[in-house]
């Protein structure tokens, strides 16, 4: 008979005399490995191509041939990936399995996988997570997990920083997608996977229907990884996906954007640290918004995106009918004068909730600039000015867009100086204001000269949270509603800050 290799998902090409009728008894789920001619159409033209050194050598792989009426019910076995209650091992015989499996496999289990899996609780096979943050994971030791993989669900598999080399990685992936193990998975700080191991990625992004979240952050995203990284968001199924520190900026980045242009099942894309500029990279993201109507939440924290970079978002973020509801640009060099294209901006946004502004340098000048248009927009229901050099001038400003205000929810100015005037005019603004359920200031009061002055902080930073969490009760807005707003960073003078709507 001709060899098939069913069991192993890392070998799982099945050579030519299969009988029809077993893959039709091997359930509904189509094979999640590609065909060789598939292979071929991932591959870039210009792409990195792998060195005789980098090919994975056949030896490498322990593939079993088991006897001939083995071969279907295996198959068959492996390819269902509905696990419930009755028929999931339990995590005593997942642990056994494993360490016989690392017998075989001759490397040492891993203390802090058998931890896991005897503190962790099996609901119908899935498991909230299974950490492997820091674990050196050898091909061989990527090997001996599979076991655990094709047993159990996970929420989240943690595979940050765990020194992944090409053939373990590619090994790996080919495993979470073949028995579709979790539908978080984070990769952060791998950066010598290679290019069968971004490969494999690109695989289990296309492929899986379980995948949800993919976290890849802190490696290099340019060249081969951008490319199919690009190429498998064409028809993935991902909702969330995080690329922080991901050097991004340029070509990359103009690869990724072309690609999302189209997709419409992204719904959280995180560009946190990349360099994006106000130039070529913000103009790619102005595009992204007048393109794309799938995205609720795009994070852009600690670029440089700049007054000219606003402009060119805010131009893109007109075009937003039925998107975008987060945006956050905090610490991005923006100033006062950024603040005149998202005044002409704001009266014709609809479905924006969430503004984040943060650490920002807008001074009061650029809160006196979106006062106004504030009080004409009726869509956004958190503003995020944490850290934006404003005194009691721009706090009085925001009190007057309060007293207007029918929608807003939650103002955060932590970290700036607002004082006794600046807090009087905010707790006089509430006293009309009926939607605010949380004004965020700092847990610690802004230092004054006289007693007395610091004994008003305290009095009225207490009313301001008496009336936040009155407006809360009558709306019906939780804590948990308001809370989409980062912390700013700590600083010396307060390390932590704390909602007054939420300490009163």
């Amino acid at each position: 008979m001709s060899a098939v290799v069913a069991l192993s998902p890392h070998s799982k090409k099945v050579l030519g005399s299969i009988p029809a009728w077993v893959a039709v008894g091997a359930g509904d789920r189509e094979m999640t490995r590609c065909s060789d001619q598939e292979n071929d159409e991932w591959s870039d033209e210009g792409a990195e191509k792998p060195s005789k050194s980098q090919k994975k050598s056949k030896g490498e792989k322990h593939v079993s041939f088991p006897p001939d009426e083995q071969i279907v019910s295996g198959f068959a076995e492996h390819k269902n990936t509905n696990r419930n209650v009755d028929s999931c091992l339990t995590l005593t015989e997942v642990m056994v399995a494993y360490q016989q499996s690392c017998n075989k496999h001759q490397v040492q289990p891993r203390a802090h996988i058998l931890q896991q899996l005897q503190q962790g609780i099996c609901v119908g096979g899935s498991v909230k997570c299974l950490d492997l943050k820091g674990e050196r994971l050898d091909h061989r030791s990527c090997e001996a997990l599979e076991v655990i993989l094709k047993s159990l669900h996970f929420d989240f598999i943690n595979l940050q920083a765990a020194q992944l080399e090409e053939n373990g990685a590619s090994s790996l992936l080919d495993m979470i997608l073949y028995y579709e193990s979790t539908t978080h998975l984070d990769i952060s700080d791998n950066s010598s996977i290679g290019t069968s191991g971004w490969r494999a990625l690109a695989h289990l992004i296309k492929q899986s229907v379980c995948l949800s979240r993919l976290d890849a952050c802190n490696v290099s995203l340019v060249d081969y990884p951008a490319q199919s990284l690009s190429k498998a968001l064409l028809t993935s199924r991902l909702a969330v996906l995080h690329l922080h520190n991901a050097q991004l900026s340029g070509t990359p980045l103009f690869t990724l954007v072309g690609v999302l242009k189209s997709n419409r099942a992204l719904q959280e894309l995180h560009l946190t640290s990349n360099l994006l500029n106000s130039y070529q990279d913000a103009m790619q993201l102005g595009d992204l918004l007048r393109y794309n109507n799938t995205l609720r939440t795009l994070e852009l924290s600690n670029n440089a995106i700049a007054d000219a970079g606003l402009e060119e978002l805010c131009d893109g973020l007109r075009w937003q009918t039925a998107g975008l509801k987060v945006l956050q640009l905090r610490n991005n060099q923006i100033t006062a004068s950024g603040m005149v294209h998202l005044a002409k901006a704001l009266p014709v946004l609809k479905v924006l909730e969430v503004l984040d502004l943060g650490e920002n340098i807008l001074g009061n000048e650029g809160i006196q600039t979106i006062r106004e248009p504030l009080m004409v927009n009726r869509s956004v229901l958190q503003l995020g000015l944490a850290h934006a050099h404003i005194t009691c001038e721009g706090a009085v400003a925001l009190a007057e867009f309060l007293a207007e205000s029918r929608q807003i929810q939650r103002l955060d100015i932590r970290q700036n100086e607002v004082k006794v005037g600046g807090l009087m005019a905010l707790c006089l603004a509430l006293k009309i204001n009926q939607s605010l359920a949380s004004l965020d200031l700092d847990h610690t009061p802004q230092h004054e000269h006289e007693e007395f002055l610091m004994e008003t902080q305290t009095r009225l930073r207490m009313e301001i949270g008496q009336r936040c969490l009155a407006n809360a009760v009558r709306t019906g807005v939780t804590t948990e509603t308001v809370q989409t707003l980062p912390p700013p960073p700590p600083t010396e003078a307060d390390g932590r800050a704390d909602s007054m709507a939420t300490t009163a």
